[in-house]
């Protein structure tokens, strides 16, 4: 998960403009050493760089100008919502509190007043930098927790309303033979295993669309389909699977240890929503869910099976079957099982 992380040798970008030619000078050569630096003499130039930039980290960004003012670029900036998260720090001669008020309106996080103080510059710049690293580490935590269109919702509206979803494949993978692994290994070591597993997997869920929706101790449950993929969500989900039991075989053959999983999928509807308040979770359920459940106890040691209804959903000319004939399944009856496979 290297999202998570941001290497401390990484320049950030920052911003500066200003119309006065001798400011640009001095902030840059403050800045230089320590960040990546680019200018603008005016709000129209500022704003073509920052829309043609996606590095920018901060922005420096005089009020008084001719033609377009600080507060008007700050506007601009925080109504698109592809800038709208770039820190904003205005450098201004004003120090009414009218003034400020105005500019924290606009969208503004702080002021630095002329004539600069060196220190203080560079004391604001880099808390607002740190914080804007707080903040995209909480949203790559949120996005790894959460899909996107769940985390819109929650931003915009405080809540999310459950949702059924027509058109869904549900996996569960559980690792086989954990108890006698668990045993042979201390807990720190036992701990750095499943987080290196449950990594990669996560690793491949990105690649194949597929979410996460949680690990429960050595088992791992994942959905696809409630996203933009509601016509590919068995192709999807089955190589995801696929691709999990690949993992693991290469991974055994650099280790000592030889982990399996047993996988089992199932296709239909099924229900989304976000269950509990202060510690909240995505989840999801019905009765399909149970069944993918089932399906995966019912499966073979690093092998992928499925249901009929995945089956159909299914390209014969790209996967492979093998039947495992009618299967009764816990509180379920009787279903055709099949093992996938890719076609060589």
């Amino acid at each position: 998960m290297d999202n998570f992380f941001y290497q401390s040798d990484h320049l950030d970008t920052i911003l500066v403009v200003d119309d006065s030619v001798e400011n640009l000078q001095v902030l840059s050569a403050l800045l230089r050493d320590k960040y990546k630096v680019k200018v603008a003499k005016n709000g129209a130039k500022a704003l073509e760089i920052i829309e043609s930039d996606a590095s920018i980290d901060l922005i420096l960004l005089d009020i008084m100008m001719p033609d377009v003012d600080g507060y008007e670029v700050c506007k601009q900036i925080k109504s698109n919502p592809s800038t709208a998260k770039i820190p904003v720090i205005f450098l201004t001669a004003l120090n009414e509190s009218s003034d400020e008020t105005k500019g924290f309106k606009a969208g503004g996080a702080d002021f630095i007043t002329k004539p600069f103080s060196a220190d203080v510059v560079m004391a604001r710049i880099r808390t607002h930098l740190d914080l804007q690293i707080e903040r995209r580490r909480a949203d790559d935590l949120l996005r790894v927790l959460l899909p996107e269109n769940v985390i819109e919702a929650l931003i915009e509206k405080g809540s999310y309303a459950p949702e059924t979803h027509a058109n869904t494949s549900v996996l569960f993978c559980d690792l086989v033979g954990f108890t006698i692994i668990s045993s042979q290994l201390t807990p720190h070591e036992l701990i750095q295993e499943l987080t290196e597993i449950f990594t990669a997997y996560d690793d491949l869920a990105v690649l194949h669309n597929v979410t996460r929706i949680k690990t429960i101790g050595d088992a791992y449950m994942a959905v696809a389909g409630i996203g933009s993929n509601t016509k590919t969500h068995a192709t999807d989900l089955v190589s995801f699977g696929l691709a999990m039991v690949s993992y693991l075989e290469a991974k055994n053959s650099k280790s000592s240890l030889e982990w399996k999983c047993r996988i089992g999928i199932h296709s239909g509807e099924i229900i989304s929503g976000v269950v509990g308040k202060s510690r909240f979770q995505f989840d999801i359920m019905g009765d399909n869910v149970n069944i993918a459940a089932r399906v995966e106890s019912n499966g073979r040691p690093m092998s992928v099976a499925i249901t009929d209804e995945t089956k159909s959903l299914l390209h014969p000319e790209k996967f492979q079957f093998e039947s495992l004939g009618s299967v009764y399944l816990k509180g379920k009856g009787e279903r055709d099982l099949h093992l996938v496979n890719l076609r060589s």
